[in-house]
């Protein structure tokens, strides 16, 4: 239980250590090493550390994830596609949580959800080995109602919604895009889901989704590991947090 939740959970952060990665691949060096950010996002509030394996490797290596499984003191979120090689590995690591995300080598980050229809029968193979092995198994998808009644239906206990388009969203397209994710929310969780959410959220576009009653849990990276480099990584999961949190407090106050 965090200082910022003392009466105990009101939404979660996830914080995305992958960028912290990206800065040390950057250079060929050991530093800044991801475990640390992983400590020192605990330490802040964070509630569970997500971290995206892509096969290329372009981040997060395989030897991050392994040292990184026994330190957590929350949860770790592992982010992989759906690909033998990577469920198998997940399977020997055995996180509490994977997030099966499409990918794609020439993007240069998720450029949207998982089409959970269109592969259904390889997403449910995963699934069901990763369930095999205790794992709690979510899916990123976009708010679409269709690809949520296929992750119910599949039994997944877990969705995250893609927020990217609300992320990049005009001023014309804002409300829409918002709209769009309330109401995936609100048929994921009236389907038995758990609801999470993620992807170009920041500290001036966060707070509409956080007030999002039926939404848990963000996942958030980019954000939190830049703002980090002028106000600490520390201050800046901190800062995160407090913003979620008060942005669903307020909701609860003017309901």
């Amino acid at each position: 239980m965090s200082f910022l939740q003392p009466n105990g959970p009101v939404i979660d952060l996830g914080v995305n250590i992958d960028h912290v990665a990206t800065l040390r691949n950057a250079r060929g060096t050991v530093y800044p090493d991801p475990l640390r950010a992983a400590m020192l996002a605990e330490q802040a509030g964070a509630d569970v550390i997500t971290l995206h394996l892509r096969e290329d490797r372009r981040h997060i290596k395989d030897a991050d994830v392994i040292a990184l499984r026994p330190q957590l003191m929350t949860r770790m979120n592992l982010e992989a596609a759906v690909t033998r090689e990577m469920i198998d590995f997940a399977c020997a690591v055995r996180p509490q949580d994977v997030c099966l995300v499409p990918e794609r080598r020439e993007e240069v980050t998720t450029e949207g959800g998982l089409d959970v229809i269109r592969y259904y029968r390889q997403v449910e193979a995963a699934v069901k080995q990763l369930q095999g092995e205790g794992i709690r198994v979510s899916l990123f998808i976009d708010a679409d109602e269709a690809q949520i009644g296929a992750a119910a239906d599949m039994g997944v206990p877990v969705i995250e919604l893609h927020t990217g388009r609300y992320a990049e969203a005009g001023a014309g397209e804002l409300a829409h895009e918002l709209e769009r994710i309330r109401a995936g929310a609100r048929f994921g969780v009236a389907r038995g889901l758990k609801v999470n959410a993620g992807h170009g959220l920041h500290y001036q576009n966060v707070q509409a989704i956080a007030a999002i009653a039926d939404i848990g849990e963000l996942n958030i990276g980019h954000a939190i590991v830049s703002h980090a480099l002028f106000a600490g990584f520390e201050n800046a999961v901190r800062e995160m947090k407090a913003i979620m949190v008060a942005a669903r407090l307020a909701t609860r106050v003017t309901a």
